[in-house]
């Protein structure tokens, strides 16, 4: 059994407090994390100026390079994780096993990560709208058109309270190495694979290891890690995103309620979109933020509905091992039960139905986790309450609004994916 232990910029922590990970299927152990605690946290934090100093010893382009060289290493290559050497076999399967992510998504997560650091020249190149790079090393440069500017960091490192539901949000925190601020990461207590590897991955690559803590531990040490780093980023439910907002300081990652608007234009068309909302609702077993959790059309959206449950509605459990399985398991049961809960509520509503409800049970509980099966509701009005709520899983609700309306009811929307020619409602979306 694996053992990680806390990272305090570079040197491992002989912890005495352990958590074990577990198999979400078995229960059986299959890594032992060290945590630390508050304190420990808040007296590294002290200390977090070092982290940036070793990374200023770097230029920009250096860690660029050494960054695409990480990216190599931690898709393909066999790094020092804990207290043993993981090849990308085994990560994929611990990833798995601790997460309940199907092996493949858990693989194409990987190469999300990968894909970033392997092309973060061009993505600094976007955040930074074509600055000079080494402006940010130096403070002050031109910026061109004989315009002289300067930059301060705001922080020497970036602290991150990281999630278990899906790998792939921790591109969000890789672009700050380059950018010669340190990490000081909270990893997810059932997700602490990405964050070991990689960090693993930058160190093998020639970043200096001071620049990186790693603080394993209940909820204060990511409260720590909030309060004590200057720059911060938490991901959590819309009650967490609630909590910081306003707060500059804090880049809060919350439910995305990411949506598709379908113009009235090209809605008698529908069945062209077919495979795009599909998609949209599927992919990653409905786990990501950009996943989508409604449909809004003006008309034609029980059929819509229908169409999308047919397609969704049969799919079934298999094994995380299976390269075409589609759902992810909740590990801690309960979740799936009270989500399940919360959907029963929503179906008691009048003017909402379950399109999905030929295809069987929804919930399938096991031993030591549960699953929830794909779901599509029909709601005749954005005023139903299921028109603005979010599931764990492959759930959308397909929702009767009049175009003109729509901009106005959907309420916070992540991603936004407009289906229209109609330059009016192209424009509206774009400046709403």
């Amino acid at each position: 059994m694996i053992t990680l232990s806390p990272l305090r910029w570079g040197k491992p922590y002989e912890s005495l407090d352990f958590t074990n990970v577990v198999h979400f299927d078995t229960g059986e152990p299959i890594a032992k994390i060290g945590n630390v605690g508050g304190g420990i946290v808040g007296r590294d934090m002290r200390q977090a100026h070092k982290a940036r100093n070793a990374l200023l010893q770097l230029s920009t382009q250096e860690l660029i390079e050494k960054c695409k060289k990480a990216a190599t290493l931690f898709e393909s290559g066999t790094l020092s994780v804990g207290d043993s050497q993981q090849t990308v076999d085994e990560f994929v399967h611990q990833q798995s096993a601790s997460t309940g992510l199907p092996e493949h998504m858990c693989r194409s997560n990987m190469q999300k990560n990968s894909f970033v650091l392997s092309n973060i020249d061009q993505i600094l190149d976007c955040l930074t709208r074509g600055l000079d790079l080494s402006i940010l090393s130096h403070g002050y440069g031109e910026e061109g058109r004989g315009v002289t500017v300067s930059f301060q960091s705001q922080t020497p490192v970036l602290g991150a309270v990281l999630p278990n539901n899906s790998p792939g949000v921790h591109t969000l925190w890789l672009p700050a190495i380059p950018l010669q601020v340190g990490l000081a990461l909270k990893p997810g207590s059932q997700e602490p694979w990405t964050p070991y590897r990689m960090v693993s991955a930058f160190i093998e690559a020639g970043v200096p290891a001071e620049a990186f803590g790693l603080y394993p531990g209940g909820h204060d040490a990511g409260g720590a890690i909030m309060t004590k780093t200057p720059r911060s980023m938490i991901f959590g439910s819309a009650q967490t995103v609630a909590q910081h907002e306003g707060n500059p300081k804090v880049q809060a990652h919350g439910p995305g309620f990411s949506k598709i608007l379908i113009g009235d234009d090209v809605v008698d068309q529908w069945e062209s979109f077919l495979d795009i909302m599909v998609e949209s609702v599927l992919s990653n077993s409905g786990r990501s933020c950009i996943n989508c959790s409604g449909i809004w059309a003006s008309r034609h959206t029980r059929e819509i509905a229908q169409a999308i449950a047919e397609r969704i509605g049969p799919v079934e459990v298999t094994p995380p091992s299976d390269p075409e399985a589609k759902l992810a398991a909740f590990t801690v049961p309960a979740m799936a039960t009270g989500t399940h809960a919360m959907v029963q509520q929503d179906l008691a509503e009048s003017g909402v139905e379950d399109m999905t409800a030929e295809y069987g049970e929804k919930l399938i509980e096991r031993d030591h986790c549960a699953y929830l099966r794909p779901m599509v509701v029909h709601a005749n009005s954005p005023d139903r309450q299921v028109a603005s709520k979010e599931y764990m899983f492959p759930f959308v609700s397909v929702v009767e609004c009049p175009e003109a309306d729509m901009l106005r009811r959907i309420g916070p929307t992540l991603v936004g994916t407009v289906l229209t020619k109609n330059e009016s409602f192209i424009q509206a979306a774009g400046s709403s």
